[in-house]
Parts: C-alpha cells; structure tokens; sequence
C-alpha cells in the first residue's frame, strides 16, 4: 500500500511539470509570434494629419467694431390745438406710412370757428363792393364840382379801410381752417408707432403731454465709436470711395444688411480718444430697432499676397500661436506665427511659414514638435 502511494506522487509531479513546460512554450509563442508582431512599437507610430497648403491670396482688410442702432427720426406726437381725443384711428405699435390717421380731436369748436370766419369774409366782401361803388361815383362828381373834396377822401379811405378789414377776414379763414386740419394727427413720415398716452374722452393741451411717439425703421442709423488710430486708416478710404458697411447681428457670421459710411464727427473725445462714426442702412423688413447692439464692419484695403492658413491650424502656447508645417521626413516642424486679417475660415500669416509649404489642420492635440505623422492632403 505504501508504494503504491509512492508511486502514485511520482506520477503526479511529473504530469505538473509537463503541463508547466506546455505553458511555458505557448507563452512563449504569443509573446515573440505573430501577436506580437501585429502591434507596432509606439517610436515607429505615425500620427495620421490632415494638412492643407499654403497659399497666396489677395484679401480685404476690415475694421470691426460693436455698434447701436439710432433711428433718423424720433418723434413725440403733440397737440396743436386743445380738445377731447375723439378716436385713436390705429393700434399702438402699428407700422403706418406717411400721411395716415392717427388720432382725432373733437373738431366742433373749430368747425363752428371755420364757418364764423367765413361769414365774416362775406361780410366784409358786401361791404368793399359797397365802398367801392361809392368812391366810382364820387370820383365822378368830384371831377364835375359837384362833390365836397373832404367828401371824395371819406369815400377813398372807407374803401381803403374795406380792403383791409377783409384781408383780415380771409387770413382768420385761413387760421380757422388750419385749427380745423390740426384735428386730424396724421403721420408726418412712415414709421413704427409707439404705446399710446391719451385715450379717447382725455382732455388734451397744446402744452401737455404727448398722445404717442412716432419712429422711423427705414432707413436707420447704425452709430459707433472708432479709435482716432482707425480714424486715419478710415478717412484714407473714405477719399478713394464711399466706405460700404457691413452689419451683423448677434450670432450672425454673414452680413444681411448692408449700408454706407455717411457721417463722422468733427471732434474726437479726449477723455476716450474716440471719435462719434455712423452708416446709413436700409432696414425694408424692418428688423432693427432703435437702440440694438449689433457689429460694423469696414473694409478700408486690400492685402495683396496673403499667406492664409485655417484657423483650424492654429495653435497657442506662452510663447505666442503657432502652427505646425510638414518637416522632412514627415516629422511635425512647430513654427510661431505672426498674425494678420482674417478672411472668412482663413487667417493671414505675416511671418513664419512660406508659400507652398503644408500646414497640419488638425489634430494638433495629439502630436508635438518632431512627431512623425501621416500627411492627408484636404
């Protein structure tokens, strides 16, 4: 029975280490075969780059600037004559043209003033034909010696003195039908009406509060402030043509209103060195209102033979921006750059990289300078 055990340990050890040395031999195999040879050695790996190349291009240059809109005109609508509000005519904040109802007071008294005035011109009319008749006859007898000649200067200073009664007759009809018209508020320009201040049956002054505000959408100032350095640049293209604006609105990357420099001030502002600038714009779907905050963009020259490279390729260190060009070998080459205008997704490159070299545009995350990489013409 002992040997039997013996026997039986014997036979065990030896089938562990068989089974050790099995395992062994195919550790060895996945280490130094085929699985091993499928993984590339992370010194020989090749960062895959997309890369753009350099080119020339003639670009405009532009001064941007925030800016506010202004309306060209603002109005407060008065009163001219006393009276009730008979009737507002339109909705406040209503978009009216010129010329439209507005607003009626109650015409009444002024129509019972307009029609007393012209009694008074007929009036006055039967009486200058009367004193004319009279001074025709009288010249005629005092011609015969048949009239006093104190008689014939009553007779002429009567009718001189009916003359002038209804000239002033005629200029009250004239005042009384101006009274009349003054009823009626009408729109003296196309324009946005605001929120109204004197509702029907209120009792209205000339010197009292205003009904209603009037503004004008169409055309629209857009009003800013531009450095008096930029002022140099801008006055320089303001004598070679007119200066046509862009604007934007916030969130926007393309303009859809455009408009004319057409105003810059004659003093600068010592306390900001600024100066007051504004364009014209036209504002037909009239989306800009008074007092917005929106962008100006000027475009005063043309760059000739820009270097432009994506912005997508630029990078920042403490050093300053810097991109990285395709070096020999397919080695990542980190090149600082100074800056100019940009155009749309390109940036102009003024020192730093040259025509016809290869920019990487991306990816620049995950690569440094000497990286080897895998240069992807876009």
């Amino acid at each position: 029975m002992r040997n039997w055990k013996i026997a039986f340990a014997g036979t065990t050890v030896v089938v562990i280490v068989v089974i050790a040395f099995v395992v062994l031999r195919r550790g060895d195999s996945l280490i130094g075969g085929t699985a091993g040879a499928a993984t590339p050695s992370p010194a020989s790996f090749a960062m895959p780059v997309p890369v753009t190349e350099i080119v020339k291009k003639d670009i405009p240059v532009y001064l941007d600037y925030s800016a506010r809109t202004e309306s060209i005109r603002n109005i407060a609508l008065q009163a001219k004559v006393p009276g009730f509000i008979r009737q507002q005519h339109v909705p406040d904040g209503t978009d009216v043209r010129e010329g439209d109802l507005l607003y009626s007071i109650d015409p009444r008294d002024f129509q019972a003033a307009l029609e007393q005035a012209k009694a008074q011109v007929q009036r006055d009319t039967a009486a200058l034909d009367y004193a004319r008749s009279n001074l025709e006859r009288g010249s005629t007898l005092a011609k015969s010696g048949y009239l006093a000649k104190d008689t014939f200067d009553q007779r002429t200073s009567a009718a001189g003195q009916a003359e002038a009664a209804l000239a002033m007759d005629r200029a009250a009809l004239r005042t009384a039908e101006l009274n009349l018209s003054y009823t009626e508020i009408r729109a003296p320009f196309a324009g946005r009406l605001g929120r109204n201040q004197a509702p029907v049956g209120a009792l209205i002054t000339v010197a009292g509060a205003p009904l209603n505000t009037l503004v004008q959408l169409d055309p629209i100032y857009i009003t800013f402030n531009p450095s008096e350095t930029d002022l140099i640049e801008i006055q320089r293209a303001r004598a070679a043509g007119k200066i046509v604006a862009d604007i934007l609105l916030p969130g926007e990357t393309q303009a859809r209103h455009k408009g004319e420099l057409t105003f810059i001030d004659n003093t600068i502002d010592r306390s900001t060195g600024t100066v007051v600038a504004r364009a014209t714009i036209r504002n037909a779907d009239l989306s800009l209102l008074p007092g917005q905050f929106v962008r100006i963009r000027l475009p005063i020259r043309m760059e000739p033979d820009a270097l432009m490279v994506p912005q997508t390729a630029l990078g920042s260190s403490q050093l300053g921006k810097y991109v990285y060009i395709v070096g020999e070998g397919n080695k990542a080459d980190q090149r600082l750059v100074l800056l100019g205008p940009t155009d749309g997704s390109l940036v102009a490159v003024l020192k730093g990289v040259s025509e016809g070299e290869h920019v990487i545009s991306g990816n620049l995350q995950k690569i440094g300078p000497g990286a080897a990489i895998q240069p992807s013409l876009q």
